[in-house]
């Protein structure tokens, strides 16, 4: 990976395990929709998927993610410019052939979850050995939700994957659901401290770095890199929940702040629940969601 360099200890010194590629496209392919869910948080549902003799393609993978986005993947041994493009050619048979979809996501996830596609944000990710400055670049131009994501193996066992460059889509749909839930939160009687609680928070969740995704559900709003790190839930009277990626076995919680919600159900992902009343929750807090970012 670029700039990384990875040494295995042993007690006479250091050796350096050399990163290498795939031998072919198909072993990183086989290797992430093996584990797509705990690389990158996306549900696995077809492998090589027909697009029909007029279209006359095969999308590498499909899947929903987290927040039930649909999601193509694919993928290139080393450096190919033509992977986002072809990307993105499958992005836009994909929005128009919407009830294959969610008629595939039936078949293998159930009724409930075809019902809950969210179709205001469908993503692309594609994974390569490398990706040159110009499609960095022409992921930033564009209006779609891209990552591209670079890969290196270590020695017999070890996968790795750095993100390149991440950009969120802006569809106008995505802007109308925000302006809905402003109002909406106003017409429920939100107080003014627990409104600019929110913005604040907002800012902060969307400051941790570069790429992060923001993704608007009826009963939270998720942030994301690859995979979520951070779910906020519609405001209660008093405070704002917020579920976290981070492990509560690794935090110290403070009952009326930080609960572990391992096995419990609520809205959104994440097992450590941070609950937020005042900016000085929010200070408090700063590490949690670096930590949280940090694991997705």
């Amino acid at each position: 990976m670029s700039g990384l360099k990875l040494f295995h200890t042993t007690k006479s010194g250091l050796t350096e395990v050399v990163p290498r590629l795939a031998e072919a496209e198909a072993d990183v392919q086989g290797l992430v929709e093996a584990h797509m869910e705990t690389l990158l948080g996306v549900r696995f549902l077809a492998s090589e998927f027909n697009t029909g003799p007029v279209h006359g393609g095969r999308i590498d993978s499909l899947g929903l993610d987290e927040n039930e986005s649909p999601v193509i993947v694919e993928y290139k041994r080393g450096v190919d410019s033509g992977v986002i493009n072809q990307g993105l050619f499958y992005l836009s048979w994909l929005m128009d052939h919407r009830a294959e979809f969610e008629h595939l996501v039936r078949d293998r996830l159930g009724v409930t979850a075809a019902a809950q596609v969210l179709w205001s944000s469908p993503r692309l990710i594609c994974i390569a050995g490398d990706f040159t400055r110009y499609d960095v670049h022409a992921v930033r131009e564009h209006w779609r939700s891209i990552d591209l994501v670079r890969y290196r193996l270590f020695g017999r066992d070890l996968l790795g994957l750095e993100t390149v460059a991440s950009v969120s889509g802006r569809s106008p749909a995505v802007r109308r659901v925000r302006r809905r839930s402003t109002v909406l939160a106003v017409k429920d009687g939100q107080s003014a401290a627990l409104d600019e609680l929110s913005q604040a928070l907002d800012e902060t969740l969307l400051g941790l770095g570069d790429g992060v995704h923001r993704i608007q559900r009826k009963t939270y709003r998720a942030y994301q890199r690859l995979r979520n790190f951070a779910c906020v839930c519609l405001p209660q009277k008093t405070k704002l929940l917020v579920y976290l990626k981070a492990d509560p076995k690794e935090v110290d919680l403070v009952p009326g702040f930080t609960r572990d919600v391992t096995g419990l159900g609520h809205h959104g992902t994440g097992d450590l629940e941070v609950q937020l009343r005042t900016l000085r929750d929010l200070e408090r807090a700063q590490d949690l969601f670096r930590m949280s970012y940090a694991a997705a």
